[in-house]
């Protein structure tokens, strides 16, 4: 089968034809039917992230996927059954330490999918039955594949770190493919007003039709003014940092009101630094560090979906076939279309 490789130590990407994966013990061979291209799948590539559990000289990417099951292994409850739509959690527990072995949360090193194991990126792809989600007819493949990420990390930054609050200001920093749904996801949950960041005027475009209150350009030089304008002169109480950035940072931390949350959603290897923490510790300010979701936040998002609570019809920017994968990760490094998800079809 066709499947997009990466070679971490060697720093190299291609599409190759590997082998048809064969389901063990508690596995079930998904035929894939849509995978997301992420921000995190060109820093693999690039090298700016690299696998910190990965046991094999190369792994398939693509931690959003969606599909069909083809075959079920042994042990897998009868639920699972051949020709199931599901999607798939974008990782799970690693099974062997202490809170593992104790039947407690969280677990201390998550294997994540397409990064320490293979991935989506191909035509057939392994799953554990307890990293299955069974999606509805409603919800098409495409839209079904990114919410095991590009939904459901904004929507544990919002709902779980960030502790976003119903008529409460929030801010967004890069209305992209994390931020959009962030943006979506604050709407949701009664958060106001919600202030987009973006120095791409169609992103800011973008921000207000997914919800957002208002949407400024960083560079403004009444920048600040603005923020504190949209806010009644309160600040934000809590930012996302969904671009990894450090000037998105620094910028964030300055229009935080007491007590304030900078959430930190968007990888990035910079250095996190404060020119001055005294007035961090004046009013109270946290950074709070934030990555994927938790247990049963996916199911709890594909019944949003089914339930006509939220609309992922938007998010899928395009499709390409499986076999230009390398023209979808240099489309997302271009931004060409501006794109929020793009989606690999085999």
């Amino acid at each position: 089968m066709l499947a997009g490789r990466l070679n971490p130590s060697a720093g190299t990407f291609e599409m190759k034809q590997v082998p048809v994966p064969e389901p063990g013990p508690g596995e079930v061979r998904i035929q894939v039917r849509a995978a997301g291209v992420c921000l995190s799948d060109v820093h693999l590539i690039d090298g700016s992230l690299s696998p910190a559990h990965l046991t094999a000289q190369e792994v398939t990417l693509g931690h959003e996927v969606a599909g069909e099951i083809d075959v079920v292994g042994p042990d897998v409850p009868e639920q699972w059954q051949p020709g199931t739509r599901v999607t798939l959690a974008a990782g799970e527990r690693c099974g062997v330490c202490a809170q593992c072995t104790r039947f407690r949360e969280p677990c201390l090193a998550v294997r994540t999918r397409g990064v320490d194991y293979d991935g989506g990126w191909a035509e057939y792809a392994l799953a554990t039955h307890h990293t299955l989600v069974a999606i509805p007819d409603s919800l098409p493949f495409e839209q079904a594949a990114i919410v095991p990420d590009a939904v459901s990390t904004p929507w544990g930054a919002v709902a779980g770190t960030g502790r976003a609050e119903p008529a409460r200001p929030a801010g967004v920093w890069g209305v992209g493919g994390l931020g959009a749904h962030a943006v979506q996801l604050l709407r949701l949950l009664g958060a106001a007003p919600i202030v987009a960041v973006d120095p791409l005027e169609q992103a800011r475009a973008r921000a207000l039709e997914f919800g957002a209150d208002v949407a400024f350009d960083p560079a403004d030089p009444e920048f600040g003014d603005r923020v504190l304008a949209a806010t009644g002169g309160a600040g934000l109480d809590v930012a996302y940092d969904m671009a990894g950035v450090g000037a998105v940072r620094s910028q964030a931390l300055r229009c935080l009101g007491r007590n304030g949350r900078l959430v930190l959603v968007g990888l990035t290897p910079e250095p996190l630094s404060v020119k001055n923490s005294i007035g961090l510790s004046v009013r109270g300010l946290r950074v709070l560090g934030h990555y994927g979701s938790k247990p049963g936040d996916v199911e709890r998002l594909v019944e949003l979906t089914r339930y006509g609570r939220l609309d992922l019809s938007r998010s899928i920017s395009g499709t390409m076939p499986l076999a230009e994968a390398p023209a979808a990760v240099r489309a997302l490094i271009d931004k060409t279309g501006d794109p929020i998800r793009l989606i690999l079809v085999p």
